[in-house]
């Protein structure tokens, strides 16, 4: 075995990493998830986490007790409110992909919930049963993808402030009357949210790139084209190969990702063969932003005001 490629944890755990891609991913030895764990691995665990941004626990036969009880131990569960959950455990979702049933839209690039105001600050992923070929996840470290932008760009992001919503999901109620009054009642639970185009990773200290095609709509403050080639660029970084570690499934293998630095998109090339998996995700914080949110008036300049910023203007038929 190559030492520069596996890491023992200089603490009282007994797990040993073996890196598996160059900016991210690296796989979990020395800990049996069926079992509770000490402080110590807990510790070990949450550190590789960070550090490492993908960890990959193979031949877990675990159960679904076994993964919340693992999640727990970093923190709350989380309810997807548009997601397949298991019967009587919403926190548990299921991913059973066959002829007859889809796959979701999970093979655009994304980290998860970004339209929440506070997103899972991690997903834990099992394997139950795969197909003999495809159904691979593709995972892309956003601190790479930062920290290969040209001085220029990352001073120009500085500061800026991205809109985040639940645009893919809105697909999935009916254009009905009652399609519209039940997707009307999500938006006031999930309204847009805002956050930092470059965000600090609380544990690592590191700088991240955190917009993603899936639920990033626009750039605040920003004219809509200029935000959209903005946005465009940026996207498009995840598609350099050398960001991304490319994950090929087992059964019984365990993904515990870090959604503070890293996107993922799972590949559909094997419909219809079945894919079932389960996920639970762990309650996040406010993403931190790496500098002070730039002023507006230093976002966009008008060549006439906007007419609605005015008192004084003319009162509109919808204002009467």
């Amino acid at each position: 075995m190559d030492d520069t490629a596996t890491i023992r944890q200089e603490t009282a755990s007994n797990i040993t990493l073996k890196q598996v891609g160059v900016f991210l991913g690296a796989e979990v030895s020395g800990v049996d998830l069926t079992q509770p764990l000490d402080d110590a691995t807990i510790a070990a665990i949450g550190q590789a986490h960070a550090e490492h941004g993908v960890l990959i626990f193979p031949n877990q036969k675990i159960s679904s007790e076994d993964q919340k009880r693992f999640a727990r131990y970093y923190g709350d569960l989380t309810v997807h409110p548009f997601s397949s959950s298991a019967e009587g455990a919403p926190e548990l979702i299921i991913y059973d992909q066959k002829e007859g049933n889809p796959p979701p839209p999970t093979d655009i690039w994304h980290t998860d919930e970004t339209f929440r105001e506070a997103p899972p600050m991690g997903t834990i992923l099992c394997s139950k049963i795969i197909p003999d070929v495809g159904g691979e996840t593709a995972f892309c470290s956003m601190t790479a993808v930062y920290e290969g932008l040209s001085d220029k760009m990352q001073q120009f992001l500085s500061g800026l402030e991205a809109i985040h919503d639940f645009k893919p999901f809105k697909t999935l109620f009916p254009e009905t009357r009652e399609g519209i009054d039940r997707l009307r009642k999500f938006e006031d639970m999930y309204p847009p949210s805002t956050h930092p185009v470059v965000t600090q990773h609380p544990v690592t200290g590191k700088k991240v790139l955190f917009v993603n095609p899936q639920f990033t709509i626009k750039i605040k403050g920003m004219e809509e084209d200029e935000s959209n080639t903005i946005l465009d660029l940026l996207f498009r970084k995840t598609y350099i190969h050398e960001y991304q570690y490319r994950h090929h499934w087992e059964p019984d293998m365990v993904l515990f990702w870090d959604n503070r630095c890293a996107q993922h998109s799972a590949l559909h090339d094997y419909y219809p063969k079945r894919r079932l998996m389960e996920r639970v995700t762990i309650k996040g914080e406010k993403p931190l932003p790496a500098s002070p949110a730039v002023d507006p008036s230093e976002v966009r300049r008008y060549l006439s005001p906007p007419v609605m910023a005015f008192e004084s203007r003319q009162k509109r038929q919808h204002e009467i």
